[in-house]
């Protein structure tokens, strides 16, 4: 390579590594994790599983964690996958997988940032899996008295686990260390769920029930709902505590809910069915994946309207949207 050539190839690896990545998208229909720049411009991706669903990054934002369920839909038939991808976001490549053997089609995921626990649900055989992220290796499985676990969400200290079996309609608060099982009534196919910042309500989505259960973490139990909009399926709060953030799959829209009122207070359509919404941690803007059309809307949540979308490659299957730190 002559010197004129080996300093052109320098400068396009260094232009290439200077490309900031500020998103990271489930590419569920590809089998990828794209990563985004702030414009919206896929500068990378990484192969993972077949069908990845959610998303989560490790405490230091190094690694990040996916499952691979192997199915589209979760209503569709099939054995599905048995591995988690583990994706080396510095380097933009595959770190390796946490086989899950017997266990498979895994879907909602959840860590502990103070240990090196991580919980994840699995659809075959229906349940809920406690792993150790760093050996790679299942230390349990947990029975949830239930159908169709899907998301799940790690409470105050990470002692119980909150999971949504949505096909009958009931939340499983599983004590970590006992096993011990509560079950608490929701309304009908109960979705994604957020923590209140002092750890002591969770905020449930129902997508049939279109409504939000709020649950009481210390009683274990429903202790008001919120009525929303068509779908309602992944949820997020402000950083202030004080206004839920969710997309409506059935209603084509980003809606918003206050906890003092207890009110869905505003519905910011979007022009398709998003999957997914996620907030950054400012609280700033929410991110809403539209999978059917490759598509992702920003909202700015102080404003309550769209403040600019963008596309994806053709059939990747944008879903989950994970705003880098």
């Amino acid at each position: 390579m002559t010197p004129k050539l080996l300093l052109l190839t320098l400068l396009v690896v260094t232009a290439l590594s200077a490309q900031q990545a500020a998103f990271l998208v489930g590419e569920k229909i590809a089998n990828s994790v794209g990563f985004y720049d702030s414009a919206g411009k896929r500068i990378a991706g990484v192969e993972v599983g077949k069908h990845p669903h959610e998303m989560v990054l490790s405490p230091d934002g190094r690694y990040l964690y996916i499952t691979d369920n192997g199915i589209l839909w979760m209503t569709d038939a099939g054995e599905g996958g048995n591995t988690v991808s583990i994706i080396d976001v510095k380097q933009r490549k595959k770190a390796g997988v946490i086989d899950l053997g017997e266990y498979r089609r895994p879907h909602g995921i959840d860590l502990d940032p103070n240990s090196p626990r991580m919980v994840v649900t699995i659809e075959n055989p229906d349940g809920l899996l406690l792993i150790d992220r760093e050996k790679r290796t299942v230390l349990r499985k947990y029975d949830v008295k239930g159908e169709d676990p899907h998301m799940v969400l790690l409470g105050p200290k990470a002692e119980w686990a909150y999971v949504s079996n949505t096909a009958t309609a009931t939340i499983a608060a599983v004590h970590l260390e006992s096993g011990e099982v509560k079950l608490i009534p929701t309304d009908a196919r109960p979705q994604g769920a957020v923590r209140s910042h002092d750890g002591q309500r969770i905020y449930m989505t129902n997508s049939d029930g279109n409504s939000i259960s709020i649950i009481d973490t210390k009683k274990k139990e429903r202790v008001a709902t919120i009525k929303t909009g068509a779908g309602p399926g992944r949820i997020a709060l402000t950083p202030d505590g004080n206004t839920l953030v969710y997309n409506l799959g059935a209603g084509h829209a980003v809606a918003f809910a206050e906890i003092a009122s207890g009110k869905e207070v505003a519905v910011v359509p979007i022009g398709g069915q998003p999957l997914s919404l996620t907030m950054s941690a400012d609280g700033m803007f929410a991110y809403a994946g539209i999978q059917d059309q490759d598509k992702i809307v920003v909202v700015s949540v102080p404003e309550r309207k769209i403040v600019r979308s963008f596309h994806t490659p053709k059939q990747a299957g944008p879903d989950p949207v994970l705003p880098l730190p």
